[in-house]
């Protein structure tokens, strides 16, 4: 998913360094109240910053499961291009979120939250049943022990869960989008400010994928789509940690990354998905698949491929740094930081008042 938005400045820590975040009364508020309640561990950041390795370390760590924010892993045969974590790598640790659908389905942002919201659920009963069996003293100090842990890129997804966004429940309607959209991306902004004029301070008049969501939901539901979002943040604790990394270090890592997925097979599992599904598949047009796509068609040769690939990738890495970036109650480390796993330790102790 494509995530927008302006850089105020950047926070991005030396090696090593803890950044602290600024004060955020939603995140005080959550993390002063029910002291004893199950809550939520979010590892978020910039692509290829190590946020799956941390997150699994975690788990192993808090007895907990991991569940992926990521938009691409939902979908069963896009695995390499997606750095999805291996069996291997998932080994002793539950993850959820991934592989639950076929690529030709939609997972819209409502289908992911309500999925998500119950898993966390379900783990919180568990460890409210557990809870109620054992009153030890390890127990009690060590309250995040088994709170799931949301880890991944995808901002949206991750906003949807901590925010608790009100986000209306209306399935793409492709054929009402077609008809729109051929009427012209002037008329159809035109007509959202006569409908939802509130929606078009936020939308940018040349968004067609906004502006025909919008529309969308309207004519669906007979409701603006500014008057059925909102917020109603959960009422459990949540702790969030983004994993920085500056831009330099950033690039090597990615170009590296990029290599890696080519050695691992990138080419033919693309050729594999065209076979299977044609070339015209959405997600085929998503970043290292649509590049390798290119490649296989003949348009553009191997090398070119890859360079596109680490380009593509590190303009999509910094808008998801300017997401994160304008969070104020995520905890930053220094993703090469040797001690990177003790950080985030000392930051889910500090937030609980542990230590």
């Amino acid at each position: 998913m494509m995530i927008q938005g302006d850089l105020e400045r950047e926070t991005e820590p030396k090696p090593g360094e803890l950044i602290v975040p600024r004060s955020d009364p939603r995140s005080d508020r959550r993390l002063n109240t029910g002291q004893h309640q199950p809550g939520l561990i979010v590892v978020c950041g910039a692509t290829a910053t190590g946020k799956t390795s941390l997150a699994i370390e975690l788990a192993q760590r808090l007895g907990s499961i991991v569940i992926s924010a990521d938009s691409r892993l939902v979908y069963r045969g896009f695995d390499i291009g997606t750095a999805k974590p291996t069996q291997a790598e998932r080994q002793g640790v539950a993850h959820y979120a991934i592989d639950i659908c076929e690529p030709r389905e939609t997972l819209t942002v409502a289908d992911y939250q309500t999925q998500v919201r119950e898993i966390i659920a379900q783990q919180h009963a568990k460890l409210a049943a557990r809870s109620s069996l054992d009153n030890s003293e390890d127990s009690r100090s060590h309250r995040c022990s088994g709170w799931p842990i949301l880890a991944g890129g995808t901002g949206l997804y991750i906003k949807s869960i901590v925010r608790g966004m009100k986000i209306p429940r209306v399935a793409p309607d492709y054929g009402l989008r077609d008809q729109l959209a051929n009427l012209g991306q002037r008329q159809c902004y035109a007509f959202l400010q006569q409908v939802d004029r509130a929606a078009t301070t936020k939308i940018h008049a040349n968004d067609i994928h906004r502006t025909l969501r919008a529309l969308e939901v309207f004519y669906v539901t007979g409701r603006s789509l500014t008057s059925q979002q909102g917020e109603a943040p959960p009422d459990y604790p949540i702790v969030q940690i983004g994993l920085s990394c500056d831009r330099d270090r950033l690039d090597r890592r990615i170009q590296q990354r990029t290599a890696q997925m080519v050695a691992a097979g990138l080419v033919e599992e693309v050729r594999s998905l065209c076979a299977k599904y044609g070339d015209t598949l959405p997600l085929l047009d998503t970043l290292g698949y649509a590049e390798f796509r290119q490649y296989l068609a003949g348009e553009i040769d191997r090398d070119t491929a890859i360079e596109l690939t680490a380009i593509h990738t590190r303009q999509f890495a910094k808008r998801q740094r300017t997401w994160f970036q304008k969070d104020r109650s995520i905890h930053w480390i220094d993703a090469d930081a040797p001690d990177r796993f003790d950080q985030a330790l000392v930051i889910l102790g500090r937030s609980l008042g542990i230590i």
